[in-house]
Parts: structure tokens; sequence; C-alpha cells
């Protein structure tokens, strides 16, 4: 399983398997290599952005969301963090014979609901139905294509010096509450997960400038977000433990079972590097969104190895390391 969550090792299968594979690997200037959100598609005088994805979570209902809406909102966040406006997607449904129709309706419509008001179109799609006992349940391959809106691409590698990190939301909300109610942990919490599309708040940031780069936190978490910009950028981030938005709640799940939350996923927001001139603006335009209203500064970028340090609440130093695989498979 670890070898599709996101770490390290899934790091290492892409780099020694299947990106290796494919003598064409671009068209534009981000195809497989750079291993973004995302690929770019020139068309003319036009820059179109192109993610893919699959969506395997488990179970196929959880608090706050659906199967439907995991993937409408992780194909949108893909194409905005690239700084693209989502317009179409594709999606491909494989289900396993015997499935209910009323829930493969419900996740439909969970979908719809999601991209609908964001004028996106369902372009096309795919349908197929495995063997019973073949497949659990169901899942879902979407295509994203969005049409570039920033003036130019919004990479992980385009983090400059003296810029402010932000999060957008707190740290590890989908991976904890899926994996209580997964695992029937009895806490006595309201905590669910925190999917939501980002385009709004996104688009009205870009307009402010200064963006540099973007990174969802899904697999891998924060960690992996805030490393592939620090690495890919060739700087340090500097994180403030005491800064970083965690839920009480998070907090004492992942104490109680040895996790870490900055290794746990969220599926409705992003780390954002942006000019430190324009901080204070983009937190505020961000915290007038309900999806992003929790939104903090909690680090900056500095001169140094491509690294992420973080100072402790008692005043140390340590490397945030890029975890092995996501602790809590199949989230999404």
């Amino acid at each position: 399983m670890a070898h599709g969550a996101g770490g390290k090792i899934m790091q290492r299968l892409l780099e020694d398997i299947i990106i290796p594979s494919f003598e064409h690997r671009k068209i534009g200037d981000i195809g497989l290599d750079e291993m973004d959100d995302g690929a770019t598609l020139p068309l003319g005088d036009r820059e179109f952005i192109v993610c893919t994805d699959a969506h395997t979570v488990h179970p196929l209902f959880f608090p706050g969301g659906n199967l439907g809406t995991l993937s409408a909102c992780g194909t949108i966040n893909d194409i905005a963090v690239m700084g693209a406006r989502p317009i179409a997607m594709t999606n491909t449904v494989i289900v396993e014979e015997g499935f209910e129709i009323e829930t493969l309706r419900e996740i439909m419509q969970s979908l719809n609901s999601i991209i609908s008001p964001l004028d996106v179109a369902m372009i096309a799609g795919d349908t197929k139905v495995m063997p019973k006992g073949t497949l659990d349940g169901m899942i879902i391959s979407t295509t994203g294509i969005g049409i570039l809106y920033s003036d130019e691409v919004i990479t992980d590698a385009g983090a400059k010096k003296g810029d402010g990190i932000i999060v957008t939301g707190p740290i590890g909300d989908h991976g904890t509450s899926l994996l209580a109610h997964r695992e029937g942990l009895d806490f006595e919490t309201d905590l669910k997960s925190d999917v939501a599309p980002l385009w709004a708040p996104i688009k009205e940031i870009i307009d402010i400038g200064g963006v540099h780069a973007m990174k969802d936190p899904t697999r891998g978490g924060t960690a992996v977000a805030l490393n592939e910009i620090a690495m890919k950028s060739q700087f340090e981030i500097d994180i403030e433990e005491t800064l970083l938005p965690i839920r009480p709640q998070v907090k004492s799940l992942c104490e109680l079972l040895g996790l870490n939350p900055l290794n746990m996923s969220n599926e409705g927001a992003v780390v954002i590097s942006v000019d430190s001139a324009q901080t204070d603006e983009v937190l505020s335009v961000l915290r007038s969104y309900p999806s992003t209203k929790d939104a903090k500064l909690i680090g900056s970028v500095r001169s140094g190895p491509g690294r992420v340090l973080m100072r402790t609440e008692i005043g140390g130093k340590k490397i945030v390391q890029v975890p092995y695989g996501e602790p809590v498979p199949r989230v999404c």
C-alpha cells in the first residue's frame, strides 16, 4: 500500500519505474518529470493545465463527504493550485457487480454538486463493472482541464527567498477524521473531513499577486507539500510549531496513536508560498471564505538546502522529513 501513499516509497516507484517507461513526457513546460499537480498543454495563444487522479477512498461515505465530493474537489484543486481556472472534467467509474444503484446515483449527484456551481462541465467518461469480489465497491478516476488564469503557471518550484508560507486551514483534518470513522474510534467529537473546492479563494489571491508556489497537502500531508516546494525551489522553508493550525481533536488522536499531524492528509487546504509584501492581504482574502477562514502564516522561505526546518514548541529545531508513506491508506 505504501507504493501509492504519497511518500518516499511512492516517489521511488515513480522515478525508477513509472516515469522512465515513457519516452515523450511533456508537450509544454511542465510534464511527467516535474511531478507537479498537473501538466501544461499549450494550444495556440492559450495555455491549458491538465491533471488526472484516481480515487479509492474507503469507506465511500465519511464525515464531511463521499467518493463523489472527494473526486470533484481533488481534481478542481489540482488545477487551481497551478493557477488555472477549472473548466471541464472527464470521469471513469468502475463499480463492483451488485453495487446499489441508489448509492451510485448519490455519489454522482454529490460530484455534480461541487462542479456545477463552478461552471465545470463533465464532458466525457466511461463506466465499467467488475465481477463481485474483484473490487471493493467503487472507484473513480478523473481528468481535469483548466485554462491558465495567472500570468504564468504556478509550480511547486516557484518559491522565492523571503516568501511567507501560508496554510489555508487546519492540518490533517481529512486523514484523521477518516481514520477515526473507519476504525470506529469512539471519540465525542464533530471532527470531519475538510474536503472542499478552493478555486474561488485561490482566484482572488492570484488577483492580488505575489503567489509563487502552491501545493495541496493530500497524500503524505503538509510534510510532503512543504518538502516538495522546498526541494524543487532549492530553498529552506522554516516553520514554527506553535503557529501550526491543528485542531485539538486531531492533535489528541494523533498523540494517542503515535501519528504526526503533519503527515495526515487534507482535501480542502493549500500550502502557499507568497511574497512577504502580500501576506497580510492574502490572509485577509482567505479568511473571508468559509473553507479557508482559518488560514495562518506558519513560516518563511530563506537561503539554505532544499529542506523543511521546524522550530519546536520548546525552542529547538528539527528537520521535517518526508514520510515513507501515508499513515492512513486509502484516504483519497
